[in-house]
């Protein structure tokens, strides 16, 4: 019987090189959640079928796209590998290029013409929202308020809260990418 060595030592490194704290680089999960975390949707179904209830009335009057562009750079900020997994493919069904996707960790950058102003402001305060702890600006919020309806901003900034919660339970739990 032969053992594979070099997988063996690649989960030595992986063991022995101390995990990355600061929430906006990439986090190293194990495949699997450790025991003991729960399984959330069995644990709370009625938490759960309320976050489902609140996730669909603030997608409401939104475009998919723009709700898919918002949730893939919650998640990225986050570092919700399950939220990101989830919501890339989303995008693609909703009909969203290759390019657009992976420019959203740098869509400040993006040449004029790859995001819509309406996408810009909508994933501004996005970003001001999920790290909520200098506030949202008056530049920000002035400038969703200029393009946006009331009604579409209020869907909005409640879409930006919405997918900050589904990314803590499933940081929290380490949902695994790629399972429902």
């Amino acid at each position: 019987m032969t053992t594979n060595t070099n997988t063996n030592a690649a989960q030595t490194r992986t063991q022995d090189q101390p995990q990355d704290q600061d929430r906006t680089r990439t986090r190293t999960h194990e495949e699997h959640p450790p025991a003991g975390r729960l399984d959330y949707a069995r644990t709370v179904p009625k938490v759960l079928r309320a976050m489902i209830a609140l996730d669909a009335a603030a997608r409401e009057g939104l475009a998919p796209a723009l709700v898919e562009l918002v949730h893939v750079r919650s998640s990225q900020l986050n570092g919700c590998a399950y939220g990101l997994d989830m919501h890339v493919k989303d995008a693609r069904k909703a009909g969203e290029s290759d390019e657009r996707i992976y420019l959203l960790p740098v869509w400040h950058e993006a040449p004029e013409g790859v995001y819509s102003d309406r996408e810009r402001a909508a994933l501004a305060l996005a970003e001001e929202i999920t790290h909520i702890g200098g506030g949202v600006s008056d530049a920000v919020y002035g400038r969703a308020a200029a393009l946006f309806e009331e009604k579409e901003l209020a869907q909005l900034i409640s879409l930006c809260f919405t997918i900050n919660a589904w990314n803590r339970i499933n940081v929290a739990t380490r949902k695994a990418p790629g399972t429902r």
